[in-house]
Protein backbone atom coordinates (compact mmCIF):
# COMPACT_ATOMS: atom_id res chain seq x y z
CA UNK A 1 0.00 0.00 0.00
CA UNK A 2 3.01 2.57 1.13
CA UNK A 3 4.20 1.81 -2.46
CA UNK A 4 1.33 2.24 -4.58
CA UNK A 5 0.83 5.48 -2.72
CA UNK A 6 4.47 6.78 -3.50
CA UNK A 7 4.43 5.69 -7.01
CA UNK A 8 0.88 7.84 -7.40
CA UNK A 9 2.62 10.58 -5.46
CA UNK A 10 5.43 10.88 -7.41
CA UNK A 11 3.31 10.70 -10.94
CA UNK A 12 1.41 13.84 -9.43
CA UNK A 13 5.21 15.33 -7.68
CA UNK A 14 6.51 15.02 -11.49
CA UNK A 15 3.90 16.76 -13.14
CA UNK A 16 3.62 19.47 -10.75
CA UNK A 17 7.44 19.79 -10.79
CA UNK A 18 6.81 20.56 -14.42
CA UNK A 19 3.98 22.96 -14.82
CA UNK A 20 5.22 25.05 -12.11
CA UNK A 21 8.36 25.03 -13.99
CA UNK A 22 6.90 26.01 -17.02
CA UNK A 23 4.66 28.68 -15.20
CA UNK A 24 7.66 30.30 -13.75
CA UNK A 25 9.61 30.87 -17.16
CA UNK A 26 6.51 32.51 -18.52
CA UNK A 27 5.74 34.74 -15.70
CA UNK A 28 9.16 35.56 -15.99
CA UNK A 29 9.50 36.25 -19.77
CA UNK A 30 5.79 38.29 -19.33
CA UNK A 31 7.13 39.95 -16.49
CA UNK A 32 10.46 40.64 -18.59
CA UNK A 33 8.35 42.17 -22.03
CA UNK A 34 5.56 44.33 -19.56
CA UNK A 35 8.95 45.93 -18.24
CA UNK A 36 10.30 46.57 -21.74
CA UNK A 37 6.84 47.77 -22.65
CA UNK A 38 7.14 50.33 -19.71
CA UNK A 39 4.14 48.63 -17.53
CA UNK A 40 5.89 46.40 -15.28
CA UNK A 41 3.65 43.41 -13.66
CA UNK A 42 5.50 43.28 -9.91
CA UNK A 43 3.23 40.52 -9.48
CA UNK A 44 4.93 38.16 -11.72
CA UNK A 45 8.47 37.57 -9.83
CA UNK A 46 6.25 36.94 -6.76
CA UNK A 47 4.61 33.90 -8.35
CA UNK A 48 7.78 32.96 -9.97
CA UNK A 49 9.51 33.01 -6.89
CA UNK A 50 6.67 30.77 -5.22
CA UNK A 51 6.39 28.45 -8.23
CA UNK A 52 10.37 28.27 -8.06
CA UNK A 53 10.86 27.09 -4.35
CA UNK A 54 7.78 24.31 -4.98
CA UNK A 55 9.48 23.31 -7.58
CA UNK A 56 13.00 22.92 -5.94
CA UNK A 57 11.70 20.57 -3.26
CA UNK A 58 9.37 19.12 -5.79
CA UNK A 59 12.20 18.18 -8.10
CA UNK A 60 14.56 17.03 -5.82
CA UNK A 61 11.92 14.29 -4.60
CA UNK A 62 11.47 13.35 -7.95
CA UNK A 63 15.99 13.05 -8.48
CA UNK A 64 15.82 11.46 -5.58
CA UNK A 65 13.28 8.82 -6.05
CA UNK A 66 15.26 8.12 -9.43
CA UNK A 67 18.56 7.91 -8.20
CA UNK A 68 19.69 10.59 -9.86
CA UNK A 69 21.36 12.78 -7.13
CA UNK A 70 24.85 12.89 -6.91
CA UNK A 71 26.85 10.57 -5.02
CA UNK A 72 30.47 10.34 -4.15
CA UNK A 73 31.50 6.55 -3.25
CA UNK A 74 34.94 6.31 -3.56
CA UNK A 75 35.41 5.30 0.23
CA UNK A 76 32.53 2.94 0.51
CA UNK A 77 33.12 1.14 -2.84
CA UNK A 78 36.33 -0.42 -1.43
CA UNK A 79 34.09 -2.47 1.44
CA UNK A 80 32.53 -5.26 1.13
CA UNK A 81 29.06 -5.58 -0.28
CA UNK A 82 27.48 -6.22 3.19
CA UNK A 83 29.41 -3.10 4.64
CA UNK A 84 28.07 -1.28 1.76
CA UNK A 85 24.54 -1.89 2.09
CA UNK A 86 24.77 -1.59 6.01
CA UNK A 87 26.35 1.96 5.57
CA UNK A 88 23.46 2.82 3.04
CA UNK A 89 20.67 1.35 5.87
CA UNK A 90 23.22 4.07 8.27
CA UNK A 91 22.77 7.25 5.47
CA UNK A 92 18.97 6.56 4.97
CA UNK A 93 18.61 6.63 8.66
CA UNK A 94 20.69 10.18 9.41
CA UNK A 95 18.52 11.39 6.07
CA UNK A 96 15.68 10.47 7.47
CA UNK A 97 16.68 12.27 11.08
CA UNK A 98 17.48 15.61 9.18
CA UNK A 99 14.48 15.52 7.08
CA UNK A 100 12.56 15.15 10.42
CA UNK A 101 14.02 18.75 11.15
CA UNK A 102 13.17 20.24 8.16
CA UNK A 103 9.86 19.36 8.28
CA UNK A 104 9.33 20.57 11.81
CA UNK A 105 11.88 23.97 11.38
CA UNK A 106 9.69 24.43 7.74
CA UNK A 107 6.46 24.27 9.48
CA UNK A 108 7.90 26.77 12.45
CA UNK A 109 9.07 29.18 9.30
CA UNK A 110 5.93 29.01 7.86
CA UNK A 111 3.79 29.74 10.97
CA UNK A 112 6.80 32.82 11.69
CA UNK A 113 5.88 34.29 8.09
CA UNK A 114 2.32 33.53 7.95
CA UNK A 115 1.45 37.52 8.69
CA UNK A 116 4.24 38.49 5.88
CA UNK A 117 2.97 39.46 2.36
CA UNK A 118 4.29 39.45 -1.25
CA UNK A 119 5.62 42.73 -1.82
CA UNK A 120 3.68 42.66 -5.52
CA UNK A 121 1.13 40.86 -4.26
CA UNK A 122 -0.17 42.11 -0.55
CA UNK A 123 -3.42 39.47 0.07
CA UNK A 124 -1.14 36.77 -0.07
CA UNK A 125 0.75 35.44 2.72
CA UNK A 126 4.69 34.39 2.19
CA UNK A 127 3.90 31.45 3.87
CA UNK A 128 2.96 29.88 0.67
CA UNK A 129 6.49 29.83 -0.76
CA UNK A 130 8.05 28.62 3.14
CA UNK A 131 5.04 25.71 3.31
CA UNK A 132 7.26 24.52 0.29
CA UNK A 133 9.94 23.14 2.97
CA UNK A 134 8.18 21.27 5.02
CA UNK A 135 6.13 19.82 1.99
CA UNK A 136 9.20 19.23 0.16
CA UNK A 137 10.87 17.34 3.25
CA UNK A 138 8.18 15.29 3.83
CA UNK A 139 8.01 13.90 0.55
CA UNK A 140 12.18 13.90 0.59
CA UNK A 141 11.31 11.81 4.18
CA UNK A 142 8.15 9.66 2.36
CA UNK A 143 10.72 8.43 -0.67
CA UNK A 144 13.95 7.89 2.01
CA UNK A 145 11.16 6.03 4.66
CA UNK A 146 10.82 3.67 1.12
CA UNK A 147 14.04 3.81 0.33
CA UNK A 148 15.30 2.45 3.69
CA UNK A 149 12.51 -0.15 3.98
CA UNK A 150 13.54 -1.81 0.17
CA UNK A 151 17.38 -1.68 1.88
CA UNK A 152 16.10 -3.70 4.47
CA UNK A 153 14.23 -6.25 3.70
CA UNK A 154 16.82 -8.33 3.90
CA UNK A 155 18.38 -6.83 7.41
CA UNK A 156 18.81 -10.32 8.82
CA UNK A 157 21.13 -11.12 5.48
CA UNK A 158 22.93 -7.91 6.25
CA UNK A 159 23.80 -8.43 9.95
CA UNK A 160 24.60 -11.95 9.52
CA UNK A 161 27.24 -11.09 6.80
CA UNK A 162 28.71 -8.04 8.71
CA UNK A 163 28.95 -10.51 11.72
CA UNK A 164 30.84 -13.10 9.50
CA UNK A 165 33.59 -10.24 8.08
CA UNK A 166 33.99 -9.74 11.70
CA UNK A 167 34.30 -12.68 13.08
CA UNK A 168 31.24 -12.26 15.39
CA UNK A 169 28.52 -14.86 15.91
Amino acid sequence: MLLRLHQRIGTIEAVTAAVLLILMVILIFVGGLARLAAHPLNWTIDFATCFFAWACFLCADVAWRRDSLMSIDILVARFTPAVQRLLLLVNYVLIGGFLVYVVYAGLLLSWISRARSFQGIPAISYSWVTMSLPVGGALLLLTTIVKFLDAARDKKAVWDAVSAEHGRC
